[in-house]
């Protein structure tokens, strides 16, 4: 495997999700060395090839040492050159205001806190590889909420702007960040949470990894800043 791994690092979050099994197995499959933080319950399902990180993304001390030791296990003939940020959750509630503060804040805790304490971390390591990429996932729904929704709609749109600022702050640093905006992800769970919906226009996993291959990768160096949709037909 390791004649294969060209010298990169990605760090993948969410890696046994829907669409972090997809987007592992294409950067495997692109010959990267791919570093999967995981729950200890979650590690027999990640795809083949990817190296598993016990970790708590939501615990700063953690995400340190994870991402530390991702690094260090890479050496200096794989450097970190790619961080690609997949976890996340939804839940949806009432009108906003019926809609408690907490409900916002448990939003906040799975989809920002782990992008931004994974992200922070890793950045010192980019540089010091002489740059790299930052991928982050949104959702249409930071651009377009629907009712009941606000909850997951301003997480998501916390997301972007933090990308935005990643992009500004260490762009003269050579380190780049973009992010994707699915619309419905066709996934076994959101099939049994939305049984009687056309999954023919949702967008699959497989549709969207290349993307954010693309992004992380060299063929991507002059873009950062971008908001890429990947809505498939819905």
């Amino acid at each position: 495997m390791s004649d294969m791994q060209n010298g990169r690092t990605a760090l993948i979050t969410g890696g046994t999700g829907g669409l972090g099994v997809a987007t592992v197995e294409a950067f495997v499959a692109d010959g990267w060395r791919v570093v999967t933080p995981v729950r200890a319950d979650s590690v027999d399902k990640l795809p083949k090839g990817a190296i598993p990180l016990v970790a708590n993304l939501t615990d700063e001390t953690d995400v340190t040492t994870a991402v530390a030791a991702a690094v260090a296990a890479g050496d200096h003939s794989s450097p970190l050159r790619a961080v690609v940020n997949l976890v996340g959750g939804f839940a949806s509630g009432p009108l906003i205001a019926d809609a408690p503060w907490s409900g916002l804040e448990e939003q906040l805790k799975v989809n920002l806190r782990p992008t931004y304490l994974v992200t922070q971390a890793a950045l010192p390591h980019l540089v010091d590889a002489g740059g790299g990429s930052v991928v982050c996932v949104s959702s249409r729904t930071a651009l377009s909420p629907f009712p009941g929704g606000s909850a997951y709609a301003i997480s998501k749109a916390a997301v972007l702007a933090f990308a935005a600022s990643v992009a500004l702050e260490y762009r003269s640093k050579n380190v780049r960040c973009n992010t994707v905006l699915p619309s419905v992800i066709d996934t076994p769970a959101n099939r049994a949470a939305m049984p009687d919906a056309d999954f023919a226009k949702w967008v699959r996993p497989e549709e969207i990894a290349p993307t954010i291959l693309f992004l992380a990768s060299e063929a991507s160096a002059p873009t950062s800043g971008a908001q890429i949709p990947v809505y498939g037909r819905a």
